[in-house]
C-alpha cells in the first residue's frame, strides 16, 4: 500500500501543482471563499466524489467510502482562506486579487488535500471505512471557520473518531514534516480597550484627564500580569500592537485613546482567570486617575492539543513513509490555529509540512509578501496524508 500511495502521489503531483497555482493566483479572504469553494466542489465533481458544498457557507465536505464504509470514519482537514497582504513575488501564479495573498499556505493545504482525495479515491477498494475530507473557510478570522463547521454538523453523520491536519512550515525542507504530542499551540484572544478622559490644551494638563498617560500606565500594569501572576511553567504572551487617540496632536490632549492587543497562553483555566484580572487591572488604573475604561476581550481559538497516542502513531507512520531523517520533533508555538476546535472535540493530530528550500532561496516566513514554497512539498503532503488515513482506518 505504501508503494502504491507513493507512486500515485508522484503521478498526481503535476495536477496538484496546477491546482495550487490556480488557488494561489485567485486568493479570497476569510469567509469570502466563494470561488475557492466552487473550485474545490468542481474538482470533486470531476472525480465523481460524493460531497456537500455550502457548509458554513463556503465550506466543502467530501466522503470517500471504502469497503464496509460504516466500520469506521476518520477526517482530514484543509483550510482555504487567504490574507490581506499584497504579494511581492515575481512568479507566473502571482495573486491576481489586489491586496490578497495566500501568504499562509492555505492554497497548499487545499490542493494537497485534493491530491489526497484523488489517491484515496483510486484506492477505495483496498481499505475499509470512510474518510471525511473537510475543506474549511475562515481560519484566519474569528470566530474561525472550524467552529462554524462544527456547529453546522461537520463532525456528525458520519462522526469521525479522529482527525488530521497539516500546515506549511518554511523552516523545514520540503520532504520533511514536524510534530509535537500534547499541548502544541496557544489559545488566542483579541483585546480592545478604550480609555476615556477629558481632553484639552497640552500646555494645561492640570485641567485635563489625560487618557494617553493613563493608557501608558495601563499597558505597564497589564504586563505585570505575565511577570507576576502567570505560572512560569505556563507560556503566556500579552502584546499590544496598536494605540491611537481621537483628536490628539502635539499640543492637544485627546478625549480618548484606543488600544488593541492579543493575549495567548497554553492553559485554559489560567486563560479564564487572566481575562478577569486584566479587566480589573485596567479599570482600576483608569478609575484611579479619574478616567473610565471600556475593556473588551474577544475570545478566540482555544489551546491546540495533539492527542498523545494518535500523534505517536502518526510519527511512527511518517517515519515509515518518509524515512526517520525526514521526521522531526517540534517545540511549542505561541501562534494559534482554529484546528484547535477539532482537537477539543476528538483525538487530533496537527503536524507541520516542510516547504522550504534554502538552496533555491525559498526561505520567506509565512504571513509575508514574499512567502512561497518548494512545490515538491505537495507530493509529500498529499502522499503522507493518504498514508495516515489508510493506517488510521486499519488501526
Amino acid at each position: 500500500m505504501k508503494e502504491k500511495i507513493q507512486q500515485l502521489a508522484h503521478q498526481y503531483h503535476a495536477d496538484t501543482v496546477a491546482c495550487r497555482r490556480h488557488l494561489h493566483a485567485h486568493p479570497e479572504l476569510s469567509f469570502e471563499e466563494v470561488e475557492t469553494g466552487k473550485f474545490v466542489a468542481a474538482q470533486l465533481s470531476t472525480l465523481g466524489i460524493e460531497h456537500q458544498h455550502g457548509v458554513a457557507e463556503n465550506g466543502v465536505v467530501a466522503l470517500i467510502k471504502g469497503k464496509n464504509p460504516r466500520k469506521r470514519t476518520i477526517a482530514l482537514r484543509a483550510d482555504m482562506d487567504a490574507l490581506p497582504i499584497q504579494e511581492a513575488n515575481k512568479v507566473p501564479y502571482k495573486s491576481q486579487n489586489d491586496g490578497v495573498m495566500h501568504a499562509c499556505g492555505h492554497d497548499v493545504h487545499t490542493s494537497s488535500l485534493l491530491g489526497t482525495v484523488r489517491i484515496l479515491n483510486e484506492l477505495r477498494s483496498e481499505f475499509e471505512g470512510t474518510i471525511k475530507c473537510i475543506f474549511q473557510p475562515g481560519e484566519e478570522k474569528l470566530p474561525g471557520g472550524a467552529s462554524l463547521m462544527i456547529k453546522a454538523g461537520v463532525l456528525e453523520n458520519p462522526r469521525p473518531t479522529s482527525i488530521f491536519g497539516q500546515h506549511v512550515h518554511p523552516p523545514l525542507h520540503a520532504g520533511m514534516i514536524g510534530l509535537k504530542p500534547g499541548i502544541y499551540m496557544a489559545s488566542a484572544d483579541e483585546i480592545y480597550v478604550t480609555v476615556k478622559g477629558r481632553g484639552g490644551h497640552g500646555a494645561m494638563p492640570q485641567e485635563c484627564i489625560d487618557p494617553v498617560v493613563i493608557t501608558a500606565q495601563i499597558i505597564v500594569a497589564l504586563q505585570q500580569l505575565v511577570s507576576r501572576y502567570a505560572d512560569p511553567a505556563v507560556p503566556t504572551v500579552l502584546t499590544f500592537g496598536k494605540i491611537n487617540s481621537t483628536g490628539g496632536a502635539t499640543n492637544i490632549i485627546p478625549n480618548e485613546v484606543k488600544l488593541v492587543g492579543t493575549f495567548r497562553t497554553m492553559h485554559e483555566k489560567w486563560r479564564t482567570e487572566a481575562h478577569k484580572r486584566m479587566k480589573k487591572i485596567a479599570e482600576s488604573v483608569a478609575k484611579g486617575y479619574g478616567a473610565a475604561c471600556e475593556f473588551y476581550i474577544m475570545k478566540g481559538y482555544p489551546v491546540l492539543f495533539n492527542h498523545e497516542e494518535l500523534t505517536k502513531r502518526t510519527k511512527n507512520w511518517a517515519v515509515e513513509f518518509l524515512g526517520k531523517s525526514n521526521v522531526v520533533d517540534l517545540p511549542l508555538r505561541m501562534t494559534a490555529e482554529d484546528f484547535a476546535y477539532f482537537s477539543q472535540a476528538m483525538p487530533a493530530c496537527f503536524y507541520r509540512l516542510g516547504t522550504g528550500n534554502p538552496e533555491r532561496g525559498i526561505i520567506s516566513p509565512i504571513h509575508t509578501e514574499t512567502f512561497d514554497i518548494d512545490e515538491a512539498a505537495l507530493e509529500t503532503g498529499m502522499g503522507l496524508m493518504a498514508w495516515l488515513a489508510v493506517k488510521e482506518l486499519a488501526g
